[in-house]
């Protein structure tokens, strides 16, 4: 889907106020937006980026949930210093028929979710979460990379979500490796407590897994800019990722149901 106009317009309106030419270049680059920055003010540079991506990408919408993660998910203190900021993204997305998803995504309004990932996680809404995954999976053969990013931020988040909602103490580095290993913990997903071998090391191959997701998203997804080497990401590959992904957090969300006496 292109980027819509009145989008262009409010990104362009709002990214100039928050960046600088430096940050708005890295943030744009982060986002997979194509080619070299463009030449002119903040704001213009905004703007030809934005139109250059509607003309060179399948999915130019897929650069605009990175570009406005930051601002849609950062704190209230932080938030305070840009009090419309949120408020004049959400608007502009609505009057498109978009929303955003948490996890850096910008989904079509009719087919997202109107609550956020993580109240539909509290919720244990199996149904919607699988629609997550169904997301995912759509992009995987248009967008290998961006289809590993969206599994891992729904399993990242599906962790943090039972860890602020158990009372535990959230890990200092919040990436998907440290705050799944307070989950694996609390959760007893240890194989030594398992009395079946089989059983056994199915479970302990879901911390082979969740490492290897992690890994893959740092290095050949969307959520980061690639140095170097370059991974060749396959759609196969990235169903694979996904598909595991999907199976590691149903397990989560039914054994937290287990726990809390059912799910809902």
């Amino acid at each position: 889907m292109r980027i819509p106009a009145p989008l262009i317009a409010a990104l362009s309106d709002v990214i100039p106020d928050r960046e600088t030419h430096a940050t708005l270049d890295s943030l744009f680059l982060h986002a997979d937006a194509p080619g070299e920055p463009p030449d002119g003010s903040k704001r213009n540079k905004v703007i030809d980026w934005l139109r250059r991506a509607n003309k060179e990408l399948e999915d130019p919408l897929s650069i605009v949930g990175p570009l406005i993660e930051a601002y849609m998910e950062e704190d209230d203190e932080t938030s305070s210093f840009f009090p419309n900021t949120r408020k004049s993204l959400n608007k502009a997305l609505e009057r498109c028929n978009l929303i955003y998803v948490q996890g850096g995504h910008v989904s079509v309004g009719g087919s997202a979710p109107t609550a956020t990932l993580a109240e539909v996680i509290r919720g244990r809404n199996l149904k919607a979460i699988e629609d997550e995954f169904h997301r995912a999976l759509e992009n995987v053969n248009s967008n290998p990379r961006e289809a590993v990013s969206a599994a891992a931020n729904i399993l990242e988040s599906t962790c943090k979500t039972f860890i602020e909602d158990n009372s535990l103490d959230m890990p200092t580095r919040k990436d998907l490796k440290s705050v799944w290993a307070v989950v694996r913990k609390e959760l007893n997903f240890e194989p030594s407590k398992l009395v079946d071998e089989d059983l056994k090391r199915v479970v302990g191959g879901m911390a082979s897994t969740v490492d290897g997701i992690a890994s893959l998203r740092t290095h050949a997804s969307s959520a980061h800019g690639q140095g170097r080497t370059q991974y060749n990401l396959e759609p196969r590959h990235a169903r694979l990722a996904v598909s595991a992904a999907h199976s590691v957090t149903m397990f989560i969300l039914e054994s937290w149901g287990k726990r809390s006496g059912g799910l809902a």
